[in-house]
C-alpha cells in the first residue's frame, strides 16, 4: 500500500510541473505570437519610447554574441576542470576541495557576479562595458553547471574501455583525445548548449557590464550590445503600454532556447547511440 501511494504521489508530482511548464509556454506564445512579424524580427527598436516602434534584430544578434563568449570561457575551463578529477587528480582532498569550490560558484547569485565583474573588469581594469566584460560574468555563472554534466559523463564511460587503452600501451593524453572525449562528444556538447540557453536568460549581468539599450549589432569583444532578457525587462519597467512586445520578446528568447534544448537533447541521444554502435 505505502508502495502504491509512494508511486501515486510521484506520478502526481510529474503531471503537476509538467502541466506548470506546459501552461508557461503556451500562455506566453499566445501572447507573444500575435506581435511577431518580419519587422519585429529584423528591425532595431525604434522611436522615443523603447519597444514602440522597431523590432528586436540587435537584441537577438547580441544575446547569441553574449551566449558564445560566455560558452567559451566558462565552458571549456569547466571541461579541463572535469578531465583533470576523473583522470589525472588522485589526491582526494585535492578532489573535495574542488568539488566544494564548485558548488560555492554554483551558489553565487547571478547579480554578484554582475556586480563583480562592473567592479573589477569594467572599472578597474578599464574594459568598460562590452560584450568581453558580460561573457566574464557569464562564463562563471554556468562553468559549475558545464562541468558537473562534463564529469558525470567521463564518470559514466565504462572503464575497460579506458584501461584496455591503457593495457594496450596507449599513454592517459591520447586515450583521452581519442576514445574518452570522442565518446563523451554528444554530452559534452550538449552541455555546452545547455549552458548556453542558461546564459542566454540571464538579466542581472548584463545590466551592469555590457548590455545597453539601443545599441547597434556589435562589430567587436569590446562593445557593448542589446541582449533579449534585458530588452525585456526595459519594456516591462515601462508598464503596461509595452506589454505586447514585451510577450513578443519572451517568445522569441523562449522560442531560441527551446529549440537549442531540442537539438542538445537530441544530439546527445544521437552520438550516445551512435558510439554505442
Amino acid at each position: 500500500m505505502k508502495g502504491k501511494m509512494t508511486k501515486l504521489w510521484a506520478y502526481v508530482s510529474i503531471a503537476l510541473v509538467v502541466a506548470s511548464i506546459l501552461f508557461l509556454f503556451v500562455y506566453v506564445f499566445i501572447r507573444g505570437a500575435g506581435t511577431i512579424t518580419w519587422e519585429f524580427l529584423s528591425q532595431p527598436p525604434k522611436g522615443a519610447i523603447l519597444g514602440m516602434e522597431g523590432g528586436v534584430w540587435p537584441a537577438i544578434v547580441g544575446s547569441l554574441c553574449f551566449t558564445a563568449v560566455a560558452i567559451v570561457l566558462g565552458g571549456i575551463p569547466a571541461i579541463a576542470a572535469a578531465l583533470y578529477i576523473v583522470f589525472y587528480c588522485e589526491n582526494r582532498r585535492i578532489e573535495k576541495a574542488f568539488h566544494t569550490v564548485i558548488r560555492c560558484i554554483s551558489g553565487i547569485p547571478s547579480i554578484v557576479l554582475g556586480l563583480f565583474a562592473y567592479s573589477f573588469l569594467v572599472r578597474e581594469l578599464q574594459w568598460g562595458r562590452c560584450i568581453l566584460s558580460s561573457g566574464v560574468a557569464l562564463g562563471i555563472m554556468i562553468l559549475p553547471f558545464v562541468e558537473v554534466r562534463a564529469e558525470k559523463a567521463f564518470q559514466e564511460l565504462p572503464k575497460a574501455i579506458v584501461l584496455s587503452s591503457y593495457a594496450l600501451g596507449c599513454s592517459k593524453r591520447y586515450t583521452i583525445m581519442k576514445i574518452v572525449l570522442p565518446a563523451c562528444k554528444g554530452e559534452l556538447i550538449s552541455g555546452l548548449m545547455l549552458g548556453g540557453c542558461y546564459a542566454m536568460g540571464a538579466t542581472p549581468p548584463l545590466i551592469f557590464t555590457g548590455g545597453v539599450a539601443y545599441a547597434s549589432i556589435p562589430t567587436s569583444l569590446m562593445k557593448p550590445a542589446m541582449a533579449l532578457p534585458l530588452h525585456l525587462y526595459l519594456l516591462l519597467a515601462q508598464g503596461a503600454t509595452s506589454f505586447d512586445m514585451a510577450y513578443g520578446t519572451a517568445f522569441v528568447m523562449m522560442t531560441i532556447i527551446l529549440i537549442s534544448n531540442l537539438l542538445a537533447t537530441i544530439y546527445a541521444a544521437r552520438s550516445h547511440a551512435k558510439w554505442k554502435a
